[in-house]
């Protein structure tokens, strides 16, 4: 069932009206999809309610790395709290933008669930984010909230954005978030604000690597709607599971895996203030941790670091953020007997979209379209091209890209798709592979070179433990390939013994040109690679 794309809201809860007033005009949306029964949800909705019913007040909710364990009723408790703090000493009105910044922990998600249970719109930063991109931030959202745990309050007060009134919670400062909601309204329940299902919940921040950051506009049927697709149809949890991984609640990856997933199927999830590969392995085998969610590089390092560690409770292991070179998931599959799901997902579309599991699964390829969603892929007019050729990515589904007062709004979302920016080919049997993002094509002599092919031939020789490649300018060539490498510790940094394994691997016009050997790829704070500091010159 198609939603027509003029299709009018129904009445808001919202007395800010900021972020309804600022959603594109409804001629720029994608046209929607909710062809799953599941997917129809009633005209009034309040998503942190709908994630907070079910589940018996003893069963775990959350759990920390020090053995802390918040059951549902606990986290009822602490949200309703927080929820009557927040509307009542702090005059927080439903529709005011909320920001949210912190490690993660319980507090950050019982305080994101208050937010939205309040009626209020939820802006969860990363806490490594630095003042000037805090300060951008609060400005295109207008934020006037901010809830911050006491170890990450240096930073936003440096970013000294007007008027905004920061509440830390977690340290002893007189009026601290949680000495307030210890005291507010002990035993009262919160009774959620009736919110439309089309009022925004979140407003999701793009990384901005390069530019000015776009704020993605969710609503709070949309966050149902990622629960309601990728995690029944392709996750598939279990009330039992104990869900873990390394993406932070800033970044949808992560706020889909570890609290929207989880409380959806009243299970637990294990939240990690410390996430890389080396806390990882040990945190899975002492809190029997079954669904990981964790990045293709994390994958990789962990291999090196699994003798001594028991996986065995694992079941699923989920993987985005960037493409899975098929050598990663044999490699992991190989060693752990666990087949890794791979995916796509955007920050516009809140989360996974092409996917597939279990014996579904094809190494090497991302995956078919969810159920409830529809891909395929097209040119640069909007043209479907035949299987088997390159070109962009067009996804539609529940939810889609809604950016907040932003004119790339017609750049991402085009006669009715969500177009994101990667390269893909459709097989003739349906299942989606990735060949670049759209912009990281290499153009060399007239030969088109995907970086990400050359990546995959340099990961399956043994001692490259990443390798990100890109196009660099040149003059007679247009562009020559340069490779960026990191080498497991101890390996030799020999570039022509690399080349002539390479030359085994790929066609003599996709090799390298250059060679460059890093201690350490630049990432974002989210874990992305940053490709255009690659080609700083600095960086070599």
């Amino acid at each position: 069932m198609a939603a027509p794309r003029d299709a009018e809201p129904s009445r808001s809860a919202h007395v800010d009206t900021f972020a309804r007033e600022h959603l594109p005009p409804p001629e720029q949306w994608p046209r929607l999809h909710f062809d799953l029964p599941e997917l129809r949800y009633p005209a009034r909705l309040n998503c942190a309610a709908e994630l907070l019913a079910g589940p018996p007040d003893d069963r775990p909710a959350f759990r920390t790395a020090d053995g802390e364990a918040w059951s549902y009723g606990l986290l009822r408790d602490r949200v309703d709290r927080i929820a009557h703090t927040l509307t009542g000493e702090l005059g927080v009105v439903p529709g005011n933008r909320v920001l949210l910044r912190g490690p993660t922990t319980p507090w950050l998600a019982a305080c994101w669930l208050a937010v939205l249970k309040a009626g209020a719109v939820a802006v969860t930063v990363l806490a490594q984010q630095r003042p000037h991109e805090l300060a951008a931030i609060c400005e295109i959202a207008r934020v006037g909230h901010a809830l911050c745990d006491a170890r990450a309050l240096d930073d936003l007060v440096k970013a000294e954005v007007p008027g905004l009134r920061i509440t830390a919670y977690g340290g002893d400062a007189p009026g601290d978030l949680l000495a307030r909601a210890a005291e507010a309204a002990p035993g009262t329940p919160y009774p959620a604000v009736p919110t439309a299902a089309e009022d925004v919940a979140l407003i999701a921040f793009t990384s901005g690597t390069t530019g000015r950051p776009k704020g993605c506009m969710h609503f709070h049927r949309d966050v149902l709607a990622i629960a309601d697709t990728f995690g029944r149809h392709v996750l598939k949890p279990r009330a039992d599971d104990v869900f873990a991984g390394s993406p932070p609640l800033g970044f949808t990856f992560g706020l889909g895996g570890l609290v929207i997933f989880p409380l959806r199927a009243g299970a637990s999830a294990l939240l990690l203030e410390q996430a890389g590969p080396r806390q990882l392995l040990p945190a899975i085998a002492e809190h029997r941790v079954s669904v990981l969610f964790t990045a293709p590089t994390a994958y990789r390092a962990m291999l090196d670091e699994l003798d001594g560690h028991d996986v065995s409770s694992l079941r699923r292991c989920v993987s985005a953020g960037e493409n899975l070179p098929a050598a990663t998931w044999q490699a992991w599959y190989e060693r752990t007997g666990l087949r890794v799901i791979n995916g796509i997902g955007a920050t516009e579309l809140l989360h996974i979209f092409v996917s597939a599991a279990d014996g579904d699964i094809r190494p090497g390829t991302t995956g078919v379209p969810v159920p409830g969603w529809h891909a395929r892929v097209q040119d640069a007019s909007g043209v479907p091209v035949p299987d088997g050729e390159p070109g962009l990515l067009a996804v539609r589904g529940p939810v889609g890209c809604r950016y907040l007062a932003d004119p790339r709004q017609r750049e991402y979302v085009r006669d009715g798709w969500n177009i994101t920016g990667d390269t893909y080919v459709r097989e003739p049997d349906g299942y989606f592979r990735y060949v670049a993002r759209a912009d990281d094509m290499i153009i060399s002599a007239g030969y088109n070179i995907a970086g990400p092919e050359v990546e995959e031939a340099l990961l399956r020789h043994p001692d490259v433990v990443e390798a990100a490649v890109v196009g660099r300018p040149d003059g007679r060539r247009g562009q020559v390939v340069v490779a960026h490498t990191v080498l497991r510790e101890g390996a030799a940094r020999d570039a022509e013994a690399l080349r002539a394994f390479l030359r085994e691997e790929l066609a003599p016009y996709k090799c390298p040109r250059e060679i460059v050997f890093l201690d350490a790829l630049p990432r974002t704070a989210t874990g992305k690679l940053q490709r255009y500091r690659l080609l700083s010159d600095d960086i070599r």
